[in-house]
């Protein structure tokens, strides 16, 4: 695969919360393609981030895609205020409401990229009947809540997503996130995956390592 074709989308939940301004700028600066941002309730999952005004403050930081990561139930009453907040692409999860469609519906009407996210359990066919009107899949490679966590091997689901987004002929892309490292990055790129969320890997050592370590991910294809 070429490795041009990889997109990394660091993960700002392993970033120095006490200066996410200068973080955001220097992973942008560092050749981030996305910024990652995980959205956690303390319900769905279990920890808390942060919510629509951070992802505000943060937006004149960067021209960088906004991939923001909704892991919070119920999501519908805040998806407006994420797209205002200047979220590019909305992902959100099958059990996160009670209707998948019409969310995604919703991230579409204004204007926005949609996206689902699979956990670990949860099956691909979850997806089957919303593919075209999904532009980005998530697949969990860890249960989320929390990073820094061990990758869980799915490639033959990843493939499976992958057979799903040839047939439909669309430009949707497949992302993975969880346990994202140089050594697992090439088994989810050989998967399938064309977008690669890392924390952990990226951030551990300070901004000096920031591109390298991007460019580490990258070329693990």
């Amino acid at each position: 695969m070429n490795t041009s074709s990889i997109r990394i989308a660091p993960s700002i939940l392993s970033a120095d919360f006490a200066k996410l301004g200068e973080e955001v700028r220097a992973i942008d600066e560092a050749g981030a393609d996305y910024i990652h941002v995980d959205v956690m309730d303390g319900h769905f999952v279990p920890n808390l981030t942060i919510g629509p005004n951070v992802v505000k403050a943060l937006r004149p930081h960067t021209k960088k895609i906004f991939d923001v990561h909704l892991m919070i139930a119920p999501a519908d009453p805040y998806l407006e205020a994420f797209a205002n907040a200047g979220a590019d692409i909305i992902t959100i999860h099958p059990e996160a409401g009670p209707h998948l469609h019409k969310s995604l519906q919703a991230i579409r009407a204004m204007g926005k990229k949609a996206g689902v996210a699979l956990n670990p359990a949860t099956p691909v066919d979850a997806i089957d009947h919303v593919m075209g009107l999904v532009d980005l899949i998530l697949v969990m490679t860890v249960n989320p809540g929390f990073g820094g966590q061990a990758y869980i091997p799915l490639e033959d689901k990843i493939t499976a997503v992958k057979e799903r987004i040839r047939v439909t002929g669309r430009p949707i892309d497949l992302e993975v996130d969880g346990g994202i490292t140089p050594e697992t990055a090439r088994k989810a790129i050989a998967a399938g995956a064309d977008v690669l969320v890392a924390g952990t890997a990226v951030f551990k050592d300070g901004p000096a390592q920031y591109a390298n370590y991007i460019k580490a991910l990258r070329g693990a294809a």
